[in-house]
């Protein structure tokens, strides 16, 4: 199979991306290349691909006409690139894929990796060749009946996230930071249950999200609410590991958590917000708890060591594996493409 993966073309793909949709695309092209299939992605510049990047490039200062031409210029490109490489499907992961969705009569797979109301109402008008993947069975149930919906749920690299040696005296925040995941709730819990709070991510420079920080994170931070920035890697690893427990205070309707699953894959518990997906990644007094508020979290916190960071561990293995997500993926695909024949 040769398959085209099209990520958000505003955000490069990676090992250490940010964004959920980069890290699951990333995992996608590792697992082709594995598997011994065709894997091409398109991506922006200073992407990071195991199969062919062909590069986009980004524009740094957005605006609506800088947008617009951008979409033009990448909706090109994905119709150039799936008759020079000969593509067999292509699958969209960009949440404004609607935009520059390719005229063609190659299969289209679209994974819908964000709440259902980010997206453009005209995104779900799918064609006799589109097909849609929902990243869990809760998002599922959300999704209009008329699509046709396949779920393969996210996963993440338990292979490289392992338990640590011994866990630290604090609990970790990790992800964008933005309003809509609800930080500061987090750090009020963890003052409220007396452990120090690491927040981990990165501040995007859209005013919203700026504003948030200035407001509602810089003025909670000292010796025990610590901001670090942005992480990947090794660190990001370590704090996941290290942890006490990961806390998810959404305040969205979560899709998916790689967050929670990665958490999970070391050992570490989760509590977490009440909110979407979140309670098919939790299981309440299992490998975390499951809350309606901030003060239900401090509470919890004061009960994370009751849970069993191998029983974290083994659930992660079991329900989050990448490998098991990427065979699914491949699996998927192969039904598609023959389903179009």
């Amino acid at each position: 199979m040769r398959i085209l993966n099209v990520a958000y073309p505003f955000a490069p793909v990676g090992p250490d991306a940010v964004g959920g949709a980069e890290q699951v695309l990333t995992m996608i092209d590792q697992g082709l290349v594995a598997g011994g299939e065709e894997s091409v992605v398109l991506g922006a510049n200073g992407s990071i691909t195991a199969g062919p990047l062909v590069e986009f490039r980004a524009p740094v200062n957005i605006d609506d006409g800088v947008r617009k031409r951008a979409y033009r210029d990448y909706a090109h490109l994905i119709a150039e690139t799936i008759t020079d490489r000969r593509i067999d499907l292509v699958h969209m992961h960009g949440v404004d894929f609607a935009q520059y969705i390719p005229a063609t009569a190659v299969p289209l797979l679209v994974t819908l990796h964000l709440p259902l109301d980010y997206y453009q109402e005209s995104a779900f008008v799918g064609g006799p060749h589109t097909f849609f993947n929902a990243v869990s069975e809760w998002q599922q149930r959300h999704l209009p009946v008329n699509l046709k919906v396949e779920v393969v749920r996210n996963g993440v690299d338990t292979q490289s996230l392992r338990p640590a040696a011994a866990r630290e005296n604090f609990v970790l925040v990790l992800g964008r930071v933005c309003p809509e995941k609800g930080f500061h709730f987090a750090m009020q819990a963890a003052a409220s249950a007396g452990v120090t709070c690491v927040v981990a991510g990165r501040v995007y420079g859209y005013p919203e999200h700026q504003d948030y920080f200035n407001r509602e994170i810089v003025p909670r931070l000292d010796s025990r609410r610590r901001f670090v920035g942005p992480v990947g890697g090794t660190l990001k690893r370590h704090l996941l590991a290290a942890a006490k427990c990961v806390l998810i205070p959404s305040l969205v309707a979560e899709t998916s958590s790689l967050v929670g699953m990665e958490a999970l894959a070391c050992g570490t518990p989760v509590i977490a917000f009440r909110s979407g997906a979140l309670v098919e990644i939790v299981s309440h007094e299992r490998t975390g708890f499951l809350v309606d508020d901030m003060e239900e979290m401090a509470q919890a916190i004061a009960l994370v060591d009751r849970i069993d960071p191998r029983e974290c561990r083994a659930e992660a293995c079991r329900r989050f594996s990448a490998i098991e997500m990427t065979s699914k993926y491949l699996h998927l695909y192969r039904a598609i493409i023959r389903s179009c024949e």
